[in-house]
């Protein structure tokens, strides 16, 4: 398998989920490993003006999935469990989420994810637990 083509492949596939299109997300994946950067802007504030925790829990749980998806082949994995700490506002710039992979079985795999601002102050941090699905990589759910 050509595990650069499969990176890519997955970025792709991201870009192609609608809700990807509101939150305008940005991503890089490599092996065991993936960064989501989205912008905030005031289209995802609460009414006190700061980035909604929707979107804290995207950007973590999406890196963490694509770095386990990285060392998947063939099978799409889902998220089975995911633990979110918020720990500070932000209302402006770029949100950077890391996600690694902490353990990877046959069919289980746990991992972590960091939020931090455009400044390298940690947002919020989270982890879980994810597993291989029935759901094939194909063509048709824009792993192409």
């Amino acid at each position: 398998m050509d595990w650069t083509e499969h990176y890519r492949k997955l970025e792709r596939m991201y870009h192609t989920a609608p809700i990807n299109e509101f939150f305008q997300p940005k991503i890089q994946v490599e092996k065991g490993r993936c960064q989501i950067v989205i912008l905030a802007r005031p289209a995802l504030h609460h009414a006190a003006h700061a980035v909604h925790g929707a979107t804290y829990f995207k950007a973590l749980d999406d890196a963490a999935f694509f770095a386990v998806q990285s060392q998947v082949e063939g099978y799409f994995v889902v998220t089975a469990n995911f633990n979110l700490f918020l720990e500070r506002p932000v209302q402006v710039g770029a949100m950077r989420a890391v996600g690694e992979v902490v353990m990877a079985g046959k069919n289980l795999f746990v991992a972590q994810a960091a939020l931090t601002d455009d400044q390298g102050r940690e947002l919020a941090r989270g982890g879980g637990n994810f597993v291989r699905s029935g759901i094939r990589l194909t063509p048709e759910i824009g792993y192409a």
